[in-house]
């Protein structure tokens, strides 16, 4: 099945609080699906009341970009997310992984366990199961999930509505689509690509700050060009070729490549 395009954009809070006001207004006047925010703790407000600002300004959907399951435990970013959903009134997105690389240095700086991957992923199951029960019977939050290992991606197509790679911007466009392929061919699932650079300008809190752009690979997926009409083409080469349909920028980016969701959106 070929899935309709939408889009995010994640939009940490960079600027004075009225002037990121403004920005997620602009983002949903545009029409973006999701205004999404980061997990970073001592550099970003905490998620929860990001989003719920956002989505009293808006009728976007909300989400996390995406919360690491370390970070807290798992009851309490269950019931985060679950409040979020009943406040939002259903508009909430609850993305989640085992954490970007180097979290373990973060984790002892903030006196948190460093738990193994395995124990990790096994958080985000115990997460989602959590999030379920509180649901009950009448609301289903949207899961997406970030992924790279096979366990990863095997779990992500048992309980997530959504997959999302958690890659370098290096990686190969062949590995990311073996990747695609792979989790596929488990169910017939939403794939998400974050894209952190437009052009040659990387998105806050989307890549490593030090991302040599002009070292990439041409083809590298993480990379989109700043022309919107060629963006718009190359968007639909990696539905048709990949399977990718969700496309997340960067708050930066919004405006410029309005034109690519006023004619991708839906279709």
């Amino acid at each position: 099945m070929t899935r309709p395009f939408r889009f995010g954009v994640v939009a940490p809070l960079r600027t004075d609080l009225p002037t990121w006001r403004d920005r997620v207004r602009r983002i949903a006047d545009v029409g973006y699906s999701t205004l999404l925010v980061p997990d970073f703790p001592q550099m970003q407000p905490a998620p929860g009341p990001m989003l719920a600002t956002a989505a009293a300004l808006t009728d976007l959907r909300v989400g996390t970009w995406v919360y690491a399951s370390p970070l807290r435990p798992a009851w309490l970013t269950a019931w985060e997310a679950h409040s979020l959903s009943l406040l939002t009134d259903g508009r909430f997105e609850f993305g989640i992984g085992t954490g970007r690389p180097g979290i373990e240095d973060e984790l002892r700086e903030l006196g948190l366990p460093v738990v193994p991957p395995s124990e990790r992923l096994a958080e985000v199951r115990e997460t989602i199961t959590a999030l379920r029960d509180l649901d009950g019977p009448d609301r289903r939050t949207p899961v997406v999930m970030a992924v790279r290992g096979p366990k990863a991606r095997a779990l992500a197509a048992e309980v997530a509505d959504t997959v999302t790679f958690a890659l370098m911007p290096d990686e190969p466009r062949a590995e990311v689509t073996q990747l695609a392929q792979e989790v596929s061919a488990l169910r017939d699932i939403e794939l998400a690509l974050h894209v952190p650079i437009i052009g040659d300008t990387v998105a806050p809190f989307m890549a490593p700050p030090d991302t040599d752009v002009a070292a990439l690979p041409a083809d590298s997926l993480a990379i989109l060009p700043d022309d919107p009409a060629a963006a718009a083409e190359e968007i639909q080469r990696r539905r048709e070729e990949i399977g990718f349909s969700y496309f997340v920028f960067g708050a930066d980016s919004a405006d410029k490549f309005a034109p690519v969701v006023a004619e991708l959106t839906g279709r």
